[in-house]
């Protein structure tokens, strides 16, 4: 049995963004394991994903308790992999998980209470093999549970030393606004929102940036591909092995892949050719434009998807013309 050791030269080309006014700094390119990481997967598929994606530079592995399928057993995966292989360079990693979506029956098993929480967190440590993690979310707002409560207990964790960091995700800019005023009389600030941000879904930028900017908070985008429809997947239509054309898809359905988006989708392609660039890479490279947005968060189902997706670093600029091109495109 080969055991794993990292690239000597996994740090010389990934570029690390500071999150927000504190003293973290993240992978431009961070891997999600919301899908593929789950019992229902390839143990090796998932480790070569993994090795890979550390010997390219990316130190910053996302979780949440739901992650699978099953739920939990994306975390249980990495626990595996980390207690196996990644032992060694745990100081070198950045372990985020998550709570608020359901995990067990009753009423203690989703939302933002501090029973829950505490005890989602407590299950996820255990999961994993950890004794804390880098950077703990509640992944949605509670509209029944005191925004007091939640943040309160956000800032008890990591004086509990069971989470460095914390964040949320899928928050407004209101509730985000609420957030870090609490967490700021608390002595915890916000570190980081996690939010759905790409060229076919810019709603960040309706205020919620802006948020973040007065509070010292940090952004990472999830979904920066739009669910795969900016990259080549979709650019002669719509494949039938794609997640459009699924009936199991809970998000992206067929009748989302209008001619229109067809049209915009083409024509970003030309652009990204014309730079040299897959489109997944020139939208990555869009995302990664605004200051706030320390990280987008990708997710792989094959090694190669990672590789093209880290090539974003060959070419992160985008020139006053491009980007008057593609908003032109977008339009």
């Amino acid at each position: 049995m080969t055991i794993y050791q990292a690239s000597e030269q996994r740090y010389d080309s990934m570029v690390y963004n500071r999150c927000g006014r504190s003293g973290l700094k993240l992978p431009a390119v961070s891997l999600g394991m919301w899908h593929n990481f789950g019992d229902v997967d390839t143990l090796s598929n998932a480790k070569a994903m993994i090795h890979r994606s550390f010997d390219l530079g990316i130190t910053h592995f996302d979780l949440a308790n739901n992650y699978g399928p099953s739920a939990g057993s994306a975390e249980e995966t990495f626990g595996k992999i980390l207690k196996s292989d990644l032992a060694a360079y745990r100081d070198e990693l950045i372990v985020s998980t998550k709570a608020g979506y359901y995990m067990w029956p009753g009423p203690y098993g989703e939302w933002g209470s501090k029973k829950y929480l505490i005890s989602s967190l407590d299950q996820s440590l255990k999961r994993m093999g950890l004794d804390y993690v880098d950077i703990f979310y509640s992944h949605r707002p509670d509209p029944n549970t005191p925004m007091e409560e939640t943040m309160g207990t956000l800032d008890q964790i990591v004086r509990q030393g069971k989470a460095l960091y914390v964040g949320i995700s899928n928050y407004t800019a209101e509730q985000t606004k609420q957030a870090i005023e609490i967490l700021k009389s608390l002595g915890t600030p916000l570190l980081i929102h996690q939010a759905t941000y790409s060229m076919f879904n810019r709603w960040v930028e309706d205020g919620l940036l802006d948020e973040l900017e007065a509070g010292g908070a940090g952004c990472i985008a999830f979904s920066p591909l739009a669910q795969g429809m900016l990259t080549n997947r979709y650019l002669n239509g719509i494949p039938v092995d794609s997640r459009a054309a699924s009936s199991n898809s809970p998000f992206l359905k067929e009748n989302d892949i209008t001619e229109e988006k067809l049209l915009k989708i083409r024509l970003l392609n030309e652009l990204a050719e014309s730079r040299g660039q897959t489109l997944a890479q020139l939208a990555l490279a869009w995302v990664l434009r605004k200051e706030r947005v320390a990280s987008v968060l990708i997710g792989a189902s094959k090694v190669s998807q990672i590789e093209d997706n880290v090539g974003v670093l060959n070419r992160l600029k985008l020139e006053p013309e491009e980007l008057e091109q593609i908003e032109a495109i977008l339009r």
